[in-house]
């Protein structure tokens, strides 16, 4: 661990073009006004068009992180895609995106690693491997989702806090920061509390249509996720910090993944100073799947917050369920 040093060199966002405020889907699921942004505590988020797809909003997002980086898209070692859901099965998101850089001949590896919500962080850390192992110098990992194309607004915990967009992150090896501690840990137990079915091989379309397009709709059990993960929550914590060396006090900054107002209130109470703390984007962009946590990063970076020496969290939970976290000294 102590080898996992390495440098952000650049980072973006792309947001699609269309803002979707609460009052507008107050109307869709015909609740009063106010409703949603009182009971899920989101003001707006962001929905895609048709031809905003996850790889163009990707590629766009690289373009500019590669851009404040000051890099060119083929000096890059590796791409590697950290989407929530992929833009379609076969193949992987990342291929297109190499060819939207213009890569698309160059022969540098481009794949995809997923962890559902947690994406950014199961590809920082194989990333931070290769960099270790002396493999790259130089890698190039995006997140793109859109949650809004698998919605099914008759279940309002499931669809309203959700939105679109994606990030790009240009990383180097034996930059100034260092990984002290990252650790996953995974619960099957609790597979069948988040679940978009369709879009695999279990469902077959020519089999059974009207079914495979029921299952096209995402399903979230919510209060079986935060219990699922809340009561596992401050064990992962303490090993996690344990194993950083780090106590809680000196956390100066927690990124955390966006999942729900609830869930991200938990965690400010559960570390001291969490409230002053926390990056709290939700309320504008709602739960942006595997985007939201590296959204959250950019936001900590661009405001002056990975500041040398200090200690910050990233930390989250997924589908699977899935909790994952890691410590930086910036």
């Amino acid at each position: 661990m102590n080898h996992r040093h390495f440098g952000i060199a650049g980072s973006a966002v792309k947001l699609p073009a269309r803002a979707v405020a609460s009052s507008e889907l107050d109307e869709r699921i015909g609740t009063p006004p106010g409703h949603v942004e009182a009971t899920f505590g989101i003001r707006r988020r962001h929905w895609a068009s048709a031809q905003e797809t996850s790889s163009a909003m990707a590629a766009a997002a690289a373009t500019d992180a590669l851009a404040a980086a000051g890099w060119r898209a083929d000096t890059l070692d590796v791409i590697v895609g950290a989407c929530g859901v992929m833009e379609q099965p076969i193949p992987g998101t990342a291929p297109l995106v190499q060819r939207r850089l213009g890569l698309g001949a160059s022969g540098i590896r481009a794949y995809d690693v997923n962890a559902t919500c947690l994406s950014f962080l199961l590809a920082l850390e194989h990333v931070l491997d290769g960099f270790a192992l002396g493999r790259w110098r130089r890698a190039l990992v995006f997140t793109a989702d859109i949650a809004s194309a698998a919605l099914d607004f008759e279940h309002h915990e499931s669809s309203v806090i959700f939105g679109d967009g994606a990030t790009a992150f240009a990383l180097e090896a034996d930059g100034p920061h260092r990984c002290l501690a990252l650790r996953f840990e995974t619960f099957g137990e609790g597979a069948d509390l988040c679940r978009l079915d369709a879009g695999g091989t279990r469902l077959r379309p020519h089999e059974d249509l009207p079914g495979f397009l029921a299952a096209s709709h995402f399903r979230m059990h919510g209060p079986g996720v935060f219990k699922a993960t809340s009561r596992r929550y401050p064990n992962f914590m303490r090993n996690l910090l344990h194993e950083a060396g780090v106590r809680p006090e000196a956390l100066t900054t927690v990124v955390p993944h966006q999942a729900s107002a609830p869930a991200l209130e938990h965690l400010k109470r559960s570390l001291p100073h969490g409230h002053d703390r926390t990056i709290d984007i939700f309320a504008d962009y709602g739960n942006q799947i595997a985007t939201s946590l590296p959204h959250a990063l950019h936001v900590a970076r661009s405001r002056g917050l990975m500041r040398p020496g200090e200690h910050m969290l990233m930390i989250g939970t997924s589908a699977g369920i899935s909790l994952g976290g890691t410590v930086l000294q910036c």
